[in-house]
């Protein structure tokens, strides 16, 4: 085998961890409970035996180094993650060089939306473009800014946060303690929520949705992807519910596009899974809204490379 990374894609509820060859293929994975309620210490420990088991199969002699995508915000030059969301007890914890201990090749690390970022602009649906905008849009809306094929970070590594563009300066509260951000609309949580009660307004005798049927009546159980399944089968009130959100979701994007002077939006996440009308809402919503000048040549791509975004994207760090 020639050289190879491993690349760590790093979640509150899982670690993935996968041996990546210099053009992007997955060649083996390892998923593991991240027991992200332990602490940084397990969390690392975690880490640390999903590597031991890949590299006890491919040898330590042909690894390039380990990266890890991460939530939370990632300093690059201290190293440092601070504060992901759902991971207890962790403040802020110099993570590659707690790995890089146990190893002689190099650890880097970067924000999780950011390695899937550089996944797609080298080996997915960016990799023809230079520029472009990185979404990813799933539990929540995250982001990636690509120029000259490089992460822009930013002052402090949070450029990006596509999510948190105020569209309605008296929407509904954020998680991020702002209101009106794009994400408290479309986010998974609020999704789910806007489409319950929608659901519960409807009139007696209306159709029945295809939504209710899909969750056998049982309201909490509906998700985004039930909301998707729905749609491809026809239903009015899922298409209703999606091209909303697409429109939502294109206006916080023609708002970034403006100021970055881009013209090319990656969207990846699990909409990368949804009908193409969705994208198209997206799609015409942007070009209602971008500066004229820049409507000829607006694309709305489906992101390529799905939930191995993370793991390829964070071994391409060391690649």
């Amino acid at each position: 085998m020639d050289s190879f990374a491993i690349g760590v894609d790093l979640g509150a509820t899982t670690v993935k961890s996968g041996i990546v060859d210099r053009t992007g293929n997955v060649l083996e994975q390892v998923t593991v409970d991240t027991k992200a309620a332990e602490g940084p210490a397990t969390v690392i420990r975690q880490i640390l035996r999903t590597t031991t088991e890949l590299l006890s199969r491919h040898g330590k002699e042909k690894c390039a180094g380990l990266g890890i995508g991460s939530p939370g915000v990632v300093n690059l030059d201290s190293d440092t993650v601070s504060y992901p969301p759902n991971f207890a007890g962790w403040a802020d914890v110099k993570l590659a060089t707690a790995i890089a201990r146990e190893y002689s090749f190099p650890v880097r690390v970067e924000n999780d939306a950011n390695a899937a970022a550089l996944a797609e602009a080298n080996y997915g649906a960016g990799k023809d473009h230079r520029d472009f905008l990185f979404v990813i849009w799933g539990t929540g809306i995250g982001g990636g800014v690509i120029l000259d094929k490089k992460i822009f970070h930013g002052a402090s590594g949070g450029a990006g946060e596509i999510g948190h563009v105020t569209i309605d300066y008296n929407g509904p509260d954020c998680n991020c303690g702002n209101r009106g951000c794009v994400e408290s609309y479309i986010g998974q949580h609020y999704l789910s929520g806007r489409t319950k009660d929608l659901l519960r307004r409807m009139p007696k005798n209306s159709p029945p949705s295809k939504i209710l049927q899909l969750v056998e009546g049982d309201l909490e159980k509906i998700e985004p992807f039930i909301i998707s399944r729905a749609a491809e089968q026809g239903d009015a009130t899922a298409r209703q519910i999606l091209k909303e959100a697409g429109a939502l979701l294109g206006v916080a994007l023609a708002s970034a596009l403006n100021i970055l002077d881009l013209n090319i939006a990656v969207i990846g996440g699990g909409i990368s899974a949804a009908p193409q009308f969705v994208f198209e809402a997206i799609s015409d919503s942007i070009r209602s809204r971008v500066l004229e000048a820049h409507r000829p040549n607006v694309k709305v791509l489906r992101a390529t490379l799905g939930n191995k975004a993370g793991i390829i994207g964070a071994a391409s760090l060391v690649l």
